[in-house]
Parts: structure tokens; sequence; C-alpha cells
């Protein structure tokens, strides 16, 4: 039997291009008053990056949810519906795991990034921090962390600051400034009587827990998150005294 054919043959069509394994796409490329932001997809998971130098991914969220659980975990037995600070909006870990965490009560974010607020409340970190973003506890100021510890009247029950590479290594002009000892005062005189600071770092610090203590926190000590490789992630805490 021969073979059926079809005349005149069919137009080959193009093949779409092939994106390389693991190769980053850039969402969105943003150039603010503390430099140039970029969202970028990479697989199945997003990454932000800060004046070319990479800051956070969604790939592994252990040591932003340790941020707001210590934090928790370290304050006064018996206090009710505490509230939280959270500086730095990132990826959206730390919000989301307070979101889940029915016994915080009020949820404040502040993040100066008019992008990173953008990608979440319009934009594709909206399928991370949607619900969350959504919850009637918690609420975004976009402004300067630094600017609102020293001019707001407000106090918290724990700071959760999750800024830059943590105290040893910033990559944004005047991020340093928050672990100066202007900035650990103004986390200080923020806090209620017993209130909490817990600040993530990319590596362990002994020079910051000193600074902490040269500060006037109490119960200065750190928590690490194991990894495969290298240097731990962090979360320095330190409470202040009741």
């Amino acid at each position: 039997m021969s073979a059926t054919s079809t005349w005149p043959a069919p137009e080959p069509t193009e093949a779409p291009p092939v994106r390389a394994a693991g190769a980053p796409v850039v969402l969105d490329r943003r150039d603010g008053p503390f430099g140039e932001v970029v969202l970028r997809e990479r697989g199945e998971h997003f990454e932000i990056i800060a004046n070319g130098c990479f800051l956070m991914d969604t790939s592994d969220g252990r040591s932003e949810r340790l941020l707001i659980d210590a934090a928790l975990a370290a304050l006064p037995a018996g206090r009710t519906g505490p509230s939280v600070l959270i500086g730095g909006l990132g990826v959206g870990f730390s919000l989301v795991r307070a979101a889940e965490e029915e016994r915080w009560g009020r949820i404040t974010v502040v993040e100066r990034e008019q992008a990173i607020v953008d990608w979440h409340r319009d934009g594709p970190l909206d399928r991370i921090s949607g619900p969350a973003l959504a919850d009637p506890r918690a609420g975004i100021l976009h402004t300067d962390l630094v600017t609102h510890l020293r001019t707001t009247t407000e106090r918290y029950d724990a700071l959760c600051l999750d800024i830059d590479n943590g105290p040893d290594w910033t990559v944004t002009e005047g991020n340093e400034s928050l672990y100066s000892p202007a900035g650990l005062a103004h986390c200080h005189d923020r806090l209620t009587p017993g209130g909490v600071l817990a600040v993530w770092s990319a590596q362990p610090s002994p020079a910051f827990e000193q600074a902490l203590r040269n500060a006037g926190f109490s119960g200065v000590r750190t928590e690490e998150v194991a990894v495969a490789r290298g240097v731990p992630d962090v979360v320095h805490l330190a409470l202040r005294a009741g």
C-alpha cells in the first residue's frame, strides 16, 4: 500500500524561541531615587536586584519566616494582639508569615521602593502576597524606614527588619545608617517595654551583637538558618528592657 501524501505541502511553521535553561528574564526595571531596581523571573522563582546586586529571591523563605517567628516567640508571655513593623517588603515572605499568625495584631510594612510596592499590589508578586495584603490587619507605608523610625510617634511590640543584606554589607546608599548607633537608638525608642528587635542578616555579625548591647538592648542572641554550603543566614534578636 502506498503512503498517502498531501499536496501542496504545508508551509513550515517557525519554532518558538527556546529560552536557555535557568536564564533570568527581566520583568520590570525601574530607576528610582535610590538607584535601579529590577524584578527578574528565573524558572518558577522571582529575583529582586538592586543597583546590580542580588538582594533576594523566592527560592527559600526560611530566614524571612524565622524573622517573624523568632520575634513573636521572644515577646513576653501573655501579650495579646502585639503589633509588628516589618522593615522591607522584599518578596513578601515576612509579611505572609505574619498574616498567617493570628496572634499578631497590627501588621505594618515599611517599603521605600515604589516599584516593589507596585510588584506586590498590581504585579507578578501579587501571587505571593495578595492574600496577606487583603488582611485587614496589614498595611504598607511607602516611606524610608530610617525616616519613619526617627519621626513617628508610634510604638511597636516588634520590629522585624530585613533591609539590604544586613548590617555588615549594604549595597544601597543610606541603608547603613539603620545599623549605626543613631539608627539603633531610634529602633530602641520605637519599641514598647519588653519589645523585640529582630534583624535579618546574610551572615553572622559579632560586631553587630555588640552594637546592640551598646545601644541598650538586652537578651542579645543570634539564630542561624542552616544552608547546604556557605555562610548561614541569621536573625539577630534583642529586647528592650521592660
